[in-house]
């Protein structure tokens, strides 16, 4: 007797038949978010991809200030994309590309929106191409200062952070999504042209018709705010430090108080190796130059000085080289992981030198007034991130008081071991207290909350 067999549904038949089933959905193909919800800075960066590297080609003239830039991003798709976007507030673009094909881009803001000729998979590997040329300005933010792009007069030095990449580099200007960095940069031969990482070998690549290129490469992972390029006139200094190259360099306008940087810089380093672990880069030094921002900032293996720094500057920005660069945030919210750490080492670094114990300088702290107390150090708001009281010096005094409960062997193995668990990758302060109260073996919620997330006086 023949029986007719039920029809299979389509994921049996194909299972049949030897034949991978099409997941339901599988061509659906939806643009990446406009943003990653940051409570400080909700548009900055970009869902849908991760990036793996920056290619970055740049002719500068010193004489102009006019640039024509060349970025080749390599990145990877989370998600099917119909479309995703760049972060970008630079000079008009000469034309973009996506896999090698020309792709349709819309400006919107500080989103750049791009739509490929095809949907990305899920999971697959592309590339864009974003060509322009102008001349870039760093950001203006009423409460933060100038970030990004910043002219010098005889030539220009990039600091971004928070969100000043955008000002000059098409990307996902985000911390959460580190990358690699090529930066190849062609300028007037006499230009000294310097960057994160390290020079390729011969470091000028060549030089034709009075212009020179020069090629640089950071090899880490690093976030985009922590890229940097400096070129104008410098005194160069090369050296060893911590067992990697120690290249520093001033514009000779900050000799005054930049002559000190190379020796300050191996003395720091050298320290700090001791007390927080491996140092993480494959290089370090540092950059002081005239650039009337009004801060220094950790650019990834090669901090950059405004006018030139002090002893503890160093020791302060070359302290995230750890905290904040190694080890990156996720959100901008928890900017005191970053600041408080390396405001603490400026601490440790007195009072193993012939300076004030970090207790002494705790105890009169301690007795500032109520308005020293007024804000949350774990989540300051947008507008006093970079407050010196709240998240500088409280969260200092965070760490501090940590130390004076758990004790010192238990704090400093605790230093070391946040900065190898985490070496490279992004945290948030919950990972920070996770690791301290199994370090310690107890709740360390109460002292944490009362430090970071009360807005009063803590008791001790």
């Amino acid at each position: 007797m023949f029986r007719r067999r039920p029809l299979l549904p389509l994921t049996a038949l194909a299972l049949a038949l030897g034949v991978a089933p099409v997941p339901a959905h599988a061509d659906v193909f939806t643009p990446g978010s406009a943003g990653l919800g940051d409570p400080y800075f909700p548009k900055s960066g970009n869902g849908g991809y991760d990036v793996a590297h920056y290619d970055l080609r740049l002719h500068f003239d010193p004489k102009t200030h006019d640039v024509s830039v060349t970025v080749v991003i390599k990145a990877k798709a989370t998600q099917n994309l119909s479309r995703f976007d760049l972060d970008y507030s630079g000079p008009k673009i000469r034309h973009l590309e996506v896999n090698g094909a020309a792709a349709k881009y819309a400006r919107h803001g500080q989103e750049l929106v791009v739509t490929p000729r095809k949907g990305l998979p899920s999971g697959s590997e592309f590339t864009v191409e974003v060509a322009y040329s102008g001349r870039p300005h760093a950001i203006k933010d009423k409460a933060l200062g100038l970030a990004g792009w910043v002219e010098t007069k005889d030539g220009a030095t990039v600091v971004s952070e928070p969100d000043g990449a955008r000002s000059w580099l098409p990307s996902n200007d985000t911390p959460q999504d580190k990358a690699t960095f090529t930066f190849t940069v062609t300028t007037r031969a006499g230009t000294t042209v310097l960057a994160n990482g390290e020079p390729v070998n011969p470091g000028i690549v060549g030089v034709r018709h009075g212009w020179s290129t020069v090629k640089w490469e950071m090899r880490q992972p690093m976030a985009t705010y922590l890229a940097m390029i400096a070129m104008g006139k410098f005194k160069v200094a090369e050296g060893r430090a911590a067992g990697v190259l120690n290249l520093t360099a001033y514009d000779p306008s900050v000799a005054k108080r930049s002559r000190h940087l190379h020796t300050d810089t191996r003395k720091a380093i050298e320290w700090e190796s001791k007390v927080f672990g491996a140092y993480p880069f494959s290089s370090v030094g540092g950059i002081a130059d005239k650039l009337d921002v009004g801060y220094a900032l950790e650019t990834q293996g090669r901090p950059v000085y405004d006018g030139g720094p002090d002893n503890l500057t160093v020791v302060h920005e070359l302290a995230h080289q750890w905290f904040g660069d190694s080890v990156g945030l996720r959100s901008w919210k928890d900017i005191w992981l970053n600041e408080g750490f390396a405001t603490y080492a400026e601490w440790l670094y007195e009072e193993q030198h012939g300076g004030p114990s970090a207790k002494s300088t705790f105890a009169k702290l301690y007795k500032s007034p109520k308005s020293f107390w007024k804000r949350k150090t774990g989540d300051p708001g947008r507008n006093d991130m970079f407050d010196y009281a709240p998240v500088y010096q409280r969260g200092a005094m965070t760490l501090h008081a940590l130390r004076t409960k758990i004790g010192d062997s238990i704090f400093f193995d605790l230093l070391k071991e946040w900065t190898e668990t985490n070496r490279h990758g992004t945290v948030i302060t919950r990972d920070f207290i996770d690791l301290a109260e199994q370090k310690y073996g107890q709740d360390l919620d109460p002292f944490f909350d009362a430090w970071l997330y009360t807005a009063k006086k803590p008791a001790v």
